[in-house]
């Protein structure tokens, strides 16, 4: 490839000193011409080199020869101009120099001849850009077999997709229109493409053009933007893409924009959430970091995450070995021998496991993601919610300070805020444990959030499996919502929360207005090209054991601490004593071993509502959520 490319940059300098060479000799015949003195070939002959010297040095210096013209803008044929006119000035100011000022034509007959020369080069590659663009634009028969478009923004993103969806021949799709809302635009041409006003009739013109799919090609656009645009054009029956970034979350001002398909994520009610910066990064750097549950969905973001710090040696901690080798496989393909990687299979219930990978390794930091988390699942199985749980956090803890971890980060669920099930409450007193170690060497802090979008065992691979199959989308209650979050937002504000936390800090964050369960249903309904209740039905179920139809609004109280991220917030509350904290784990531990020979065990819950105060049956929430904030907030989104 680089041979190519010097190959390529030699025959360009080799164009252009041509044409230097024959813009010059035309300029000394004219002058011989005109003057009749043929003596004064000689001093037209030295300016000649020295302006080619100074010019081409000008040239190279400016790196001239490293744009790739065929797609040249405006600022590659302006730097072409002002590397010439500095070639040209230093060329005037060589020819004072004694010795050679003897043969000095004029400074204003250098500058004339550069200016000359410098109009060829530019006129040289219009003529490329237009035979480059015009023998791989679309012709007529090609547009048969190519993807009709219409392209909503003729602004400059617009004008940029439009070239290369023109002008790029490997392109599977050809521009019809532009759809826009400036009236300056409409009726004008852009890259030889009508401009159409997007209007109330605007649906009807769409259906009559040679339209299949609709790019949405816009700057900036935010999730109410982008649901409002999906909704509106949805009524063409056209496909609809974004002309964007790969992920809308990512904050480099590099990031390539491609066509791709509208995401969930992308018509969340609300803008992504950046919790991340290079701050956090920095924490990470040269740090050894332990991730338990690291094969799962926010485990292996975070480890992903981790493994972009430069981390001093990253260990991966999971009792499911396909996730792990799954995440160490693609950690390795990416990283290559740049990230130390350590993978180990084992349990958080089991501490001698845990013993001897903390003793092995000695961890910096740990990340506790392992956790059962599906609550009908641990309605039933309420045991062993107890055991990987609360039991898993207190292990790990416990190696956490025998070993001298300098911070211990518990991922936590909104789920524990007044729990009206197992899970919930399991978390809830996994938030209890770390926190009554605020005596501790170690700092220990936990992370709350909501649903995780497209995480293992969350409503959208449920969903999006039951619309491939035609149908029906199951949903337990109409009225239920939910607080949601991307994994790279989960995921960041682990991150973050591990920088900043001091010890036995319960972080939470302000996740915006809660999302109707059925609005998410029905979006992704529409994403799939589908009509909600003409093509795809959506069925109510019932509410499942333990669940509740709302969650409550983590942000409400007035115990709540402002960090320096404005959306994250320390929760200030009571944490109990070591103590009390023991007599708990004895009290689990008795009724367990009381049950052990039980598949199910009412006696586990009935334990859990003596040590975690705000446990409630879901029946009781449920009855007051009409009247709820909560409730209210997601009605108006």
């Amino acid at each position: 490839m680089s041979f190519l490319k010097s190959k390529r940059r030699a025959l360009l300098i080799g164009i252009d000193f041509l044409i230097f060479a024959a813009t010059y000799l035309l300029t000394i015949l004219l002058a011989l011409i005109s003057s009749g003195n043929t003596t004064l070939f000689s001093s037209y002959a030295i300016s000649f080199c020295v302006a080619l010297v100074t010019v081409f040095a000008s040239r190279l210096v400016s790196k001239v020869y490293s744009n790739v013209w065929r797609y040249a803008n405006s600022k590659s044929f302006i730097s072409l101009v002002l590397s010439d006119a500095f070639g040209g000035a230093v060329a005037v100011l060589v020819m004072q120099i004694p010795g050679i000022s003897a043969f000095d034509i004029g400074g204003w007959r250098i500058l004339s001849f550069i200016a000359m020369a410098n109009v060829a080069t530019l006129l040289s590659r219009f003529c490329y850009q237009i035979l480059y663009q015009t023998s791989n634009a679309h012709g007529g028969q090609q547009r048969n077999n190519k993807i009709g478009v219409a392209i909503v923004g003729a602004g400059q993103v617009g004008a940029l997709l439009a070239e290369e969806l023109l002008y790029n021949s490997a392109s599977h799709y050809y521009p019809v229109c532009f759809i826009d809302k400036d009236i300056n635009k409409v009726g004008s041409r852009v890259c030889g493409i009508n401009v159409i006003e997007e209007n109330a009739d605007v649906i009807e013109k769409i259906r009559s053009m040679p339209v299949q799919e609709i790019f949405i090609a816009l700057p900036k656009i935010s999730a109410e933007e982008a649901t409002e645009l999906h909704s509106f054009y949805a009524k063409t029956e056209c496909k609809i893409k974004l002309y964007d970034v790969p992920v809308r979350e990512t904050d480099a001002q590099d990031s390539k924009r491609v066509i791709r398909e509208v995401k969930i994520e992308d018509l969340l009610f609300r803008d992504a959430i950046k919790v991340y910066n290079e701050a956090t990064r920095e924490f990470y750097r040269d740090k050894v970091v332990l991730v338990t549950g690291g094969g799962g969905s926010i485990g292996s973001e975070l480890c992903r995450q981790i493994a972009r710090c430069a981390p001093k040696r990253l260990i991966v901690f999971d009792i499911y070995e396909n996730n792990a080798y799954d995440l160490q496989q693609e950690l390795r393909y990416e990283h290559k021998d740049k990230l130390n990687l350590s993978v180990e299979i084992g349990s958080v219930r089991d501490r001698a496991r845990l013993d001897a990978v903390f003793a092995e390794y000695k961890p910096d930091i740990v990340l506790h993601a392992a956790a059962h988390k599906h609550v009908p699942l641990m309605e039933h199985s309420s045991c062993e919610a107890i055991k990987n749980n609360v039991f898993g956090t207190y292990n790990t803890a416990d190696m956490a300070e025998k070993y001298g971890v300098k911070k211990f980060i518990l991922i936590s669920t909104d789920k524990a805020v007044n729990p009206t099930n197992v899970m919930g409450a399991s978390k809830r007193l996994c938030e209890m444990v770390v926190q009554c170690r605020r005596d501790s060497s170690t700092s220990f802090a936990a992370v709350r959030f909501g649903n995780v979008l497209g995480s293992n065992g969350s409503v959208i691979p449920l969903f999006r499996r039951q619309i491939e199959h035609g149908g029906p989308v199951t949903i337990t209650d109409k009225r239920i919502i939910r607080y949601f979050m991307t994994i790279p937002e989960a995921s960041g504000l682990v991150m973050q929360a591990g920088a900043m936390a001091k010890g036995g800090d319960l972080f939470v964050l302000d996740m915006g207005k809660p999302i109707k369960i059925l609005d998410l249903a029905e979006n992704m309904i529409r994403l799939s090209g589908k009509t909600p209740y003409v093509d795809i039905d959506i069925v109510e179920t019932g509410l499942r054991p333990g669940e509740k139809l709302y969650e409550e609004l983590l942000i409400k109280t007035e115990s709540l601490t402002k960090t320096e991220n404005d959306l994250i917030f320390i929760e200030r509350d009571m944490p109990k004593t070591r103590e009390e904290i023991e007599r708990v784990m004895s009290r689990l531990h008795q009724v367990i071993k009381e049950t052990e020979n039980q598949v199910t065990s009412p006696d586990i819950k009935a334990v859990m509502k003596e040590v975690v105060s705000t446990f409630r049956d879901p029946e009781e929430i449920n009855k007051e959520a009409e009247s709820c904030d909560e409730m209210k907030q997601a009605a108006t989104v």
